[in-house]
Parts: C-alpha cells; sequence; structure tokens
C-alpha cells in the first residue's frame, strides 16, 4: 500500500506513524506532502508537518533576513556614500565662495548657497518627490541665487534686509526639500520643526569637539614654530563647518538616538529657565528706565528677546509630542506665549510710533511687518494652547498653528528679497 494511503489511515494512531517515519523516513517525508494535502485540517499532520520541515523553513526565514539585512546594508553603503560626497562638495563650494568673498565679487550670504542646497539634495535624493517639486526647488535655489548677486554691493538699507531674509527663505525651501510630497501635511512640518531641533543639538555637539581638535592643532603647530591660523581657518574649520552640516543632516534622517533623546529633556529644562530669565530682564530694563520708543538699540534688542522667545516656544511645542495629558511643561509654554504676545505689542506700539513720528523707512517697514506676523502667529497658538489647557481640543490643534503658519514666513522673507530692494 502506499505510504501516503497509511498515514491516511492512522492519523489517529500516533504509533504507526511512528513506525512508519522510522522504517523509511525518506519515503514517508516524500508520501506525507500528499496526505497532508488531502487532510490540511489534521492537528496530528500539522505537528508533523512542523517537524518534517520547520529547519527548511528556518533555513528559508534565515535566508529571506539575510537577504533583507544584505539590502539594507546596501542601501545604508549607497546612503552613506551620497551623504559622503555632498559633505565633500559643500566644503568645496563653501571654500570657494570665500574666496570670492574675500574678493569682495559677492556678498557674505552667498556662504548659505554653500551649505542648504546640498542638505536639500541629501533629502531630495533619498525622497524622492514629485517632478514638480523637483524643479520648483531647483528653480528657487537657482532664482534666488542668481537675484542676490545681481544686488549691488552696497550698505543699504534694503540690500542689507534682503540679506537677512535670505537665509530664512532658504531654509524654507530646505523644509520643502526635507517633507517632499508630503509638503501639505502638518505632521510631515512638524517632523521638520523637530528635525531643526535635533540638527542644532547634534551640530553643536560635533562643533564642541571640532573646536577642541582646532586648539590642539595651534598648539601643536606653535610648539614647532608655524603659524598656520589663517590657513587652517580658512581651509579646514570652514570645509569642516560646511561638510559637518550635511553629516549632521544624515545622522538625524539614521534616527541617531543622542539628539532625538535628548531634546525633549532640554525643551523642559530650557523653557522654565528663559521664562524666569526673561520676566526677570524685563521688570530690571523697565525699572532703570529703558524706552523702545525712543531707544533704537533697544526696540533692536526687544525684537530679538521677542525672535527668542518664539524660537523656544516652537522648540517646546514641537518636542512635547501628541500626549493628551498635561504638564507643568504646558503650563510654561502657555506662560512663554503670553510673554512673547507682551513683548510684540510693546515691540509694535514703538514701531508705529516711530513709522508716525520719523516716517517710513525700509527697516522699520520690515520690522513692522514681522512683527505683526508673529503676533498673528502667536495668538493663533495662544488660542489653540488656551482650549487644550481647557480640555476642549488636543495637542494636535497647537502643533497645527504652528506648522501650517511656517509658509507666510517664507513668502515674507521673498516679498522682502525681492521687492524692497527694488520699492527702496
Amino acid at each position: 500500500m502506499d505510504i501516503s494511503n497509511l498515514i491516511n489511515e492512522n492519523i489517529t494512531n500516533p504509533y504507526e506513524l511512528e513506525s512508519l517515519y522510522r522504517k523509511d523516513p525518506e519515503s514517508f517525508k516524500k508520501s506525507f506532502k500528499y496526505a497532508w494535502e488531502q487532510n490540511p485540517d489534521s492537528p496530528v499532520l500539522a505537528v508533523w508537518y512542523q517537524r518534517l520541515y520547520f529547519k527548511e523553513k528556518a533555513n528559508q526565514g534565515k535566508a529571506n533576513q539575510g537577504k533583507a539585512n544584505q539590502e539594507k546594508a546596501s542601501l545604508l553603503q549607497k546612503d552613506f556614500l551620497s551623504m559622503g560626497i555632498l559633505a565633500v562638495l559643500a566644503g568645496i563650494c563653501t571654500r570657494i565662495i570665500l574666496h570670492f568673498i574675500e574678493q569682495q565679487a559677492i556678498a557674505p550670504p552667498n556662504l548659505f548657497l554653500g551649505i542648504i542646497p546640498f542638505i536639500a539634495a541629501y533629502f531630495v535624493y533619498n525622497n524622492p518627490p514629485h517632478k514638480k517639486i523637483l524643479y520648483a526647488l531647483v528653480a528657487l535655489f537657482f532664482i534666488s541665487g542668481i537675484y542676490l548677486n545681481l544686488l549691488p554691493l552696497e550698505q543699504k538699507d534694503s540690500i542689507i534686509l534682503a540679506y537677512l531674509h535670505f537665509p530664512v527663505f532658504l531654509w524654507v525651501l530646505l523644509g520643502l526639500a526635507f517633507t517632499g510630497n508630503e509638503y501639505n501635511l502638518g505632521s510631515a512640518r512638524l517632523a521638520y520643526l523637530k528635525f531643526n531641533g535635533e540638527f542644532c543639538i547634534l551640530y553643536a555637539s560635533m562643533a564642541i569637539s571640532g573646536m577642541l581638535l582646532t586648539v590642539l592643532t595651534m598648539l601643536l603647530f606653535s610648539i614647532v614654530g608655524m603659524d598656520i591660523e589663517e590657513f587652517y581657518f580658512k581651509n579646514v574649520v570652514l570645509f569642516g563647518a560646511a561638510s559637518l552640516a550635511v553629516v549632521a543632516a544624515y545622522l538625524i534622517s539614521r534616527n541617531l538616538k543622542l539628539a532625538k533623546n535628548i531634546a525633549p529633556y532640554i525643551a523642559k529644562i530650557f523653557s522654565p529657565l528663559v521664562l524666569v530669565t526673561l520676566v526677570v530682564y524685563l521688570l530690571t530694563v523697565f525699572w532703570v528706565g529703558k524706552n523702545p520708543f525712543l531707544d533704537r538699540n533697544f526696540l533692536l534688542v526687544f525684537n530679538g528677546i521677542l525672535f527668542s522667545v518664539l524660537a523656544v516656544t516652537i522648540f517646546s511645542i514641537t518636542e512635547s509630542g501628541t500626549d493628551e495629558q498635561k504638564s507643568i511643561s504646558d503650563y510654561i509654554n502657555f506662560a512663554l506665549i503670553i510673554l512673547a504676545l507682551v513683548i510684540d505689542s510693546v515691540a509694535l506700539s514703538a514701531i508705529v510710533f516711530r513709522l508716525s513720528s520719523y516716517g517710513i523707512t525700509p527697516n522699520r517697514l520690515a520690522v513692522l511687518g514681522v512683527n505683526v506676523l508673529i503676533y498673528v502667529n502667536l495668538i493663533w497658538i495662544m488660542v489653540s494652547y488656551l482650549r487644550f489647557l481647557q480640555n476642549k481640543t488636543g495637542p494636535a490643534k497647537i502643533q497645527d498653528a504652528v506648522t501650517k503658519y511656517l509658509p507666510v514666513y517664507g513668502l515674507w522673507a521673498a516679498f522682502v528679497i525681492f521687492t524692497f530692494p527694488l520699492i527702496f
């Protein structure tokens, strides 16, 4: 009788099945497949199936896993190679740009073109967007670079304002490269803001190591009587600073745990310190009689404080996550927003006073515009936070108030860059 029939007949007889297997294991294994196909619901044959083919399945699983690991390693190697090439190109381009800046042939903001486009290229290479987004990125980087270098090298207010807003515009373009096809999603924009916080932490950590190496190098060469300071800073430090930006972007995109684990703690520790420091500072300056309405320099400092508070608040919000449960950090963030609104209200009043008293200038108009933009954004964030603290909405609404407003800053930067030098 065929062994497969014997297997079927003895499904309920474990002893006979074991006897059949021990008499001729190879024939039993070959005939078992047919018996298994006829009785796929038999728990006894299911046990035998695992017994006979367990090693083959395990080896196949290991082979598949090995293949997956090999593909992953190949992808990682390819990713690392692209990062290395872009980092070297960023260093070289930045050094070339510095040479022309020293010759007073181009403006200093061109240094940003030696770094940001290469980080954007890394994002685009690893997360290719639709062609229309890619073409838009290339066109905007190219046009802004050409336009920047068509501006006269003069120390006029409108030109300086264009220079100051240029990195903001490039930062928004970098955000478009980072988010890719998901540029409309709040989660993608939030991820970009988190990337910026983690990038600053990681870059600062690596920069400190680089400074220690620089000091050591200077000391070693000074011992043998060689002064390499100028050469070293122009050709090594600058090259390293530019390349390091691409390397930091690569490490964060590879989910480096260092920056991701530290960022939330820095946000929780730094926010209350900033709040206490600024409250004490503002009380002190008003006590001693500083007046932003009459003191132009103090008005600039006031706006600098406003930008700092806004940056710290956004950093804290992005690192707070989506936890529905409120904590002391949320109340500190809300207090920071109120403080920022107070500062912005004073700054707006002061700039309106100066405009009405002394007339319109590019600087006053630019400061007025950015203060209005920030004021609107802060109101939106404050209302969202208040509703969250009242259990009317979740933290996602607060994050929307931050992420959905980001393009407005980019549009304002573009307006200042491309119109102020022409109007004024």
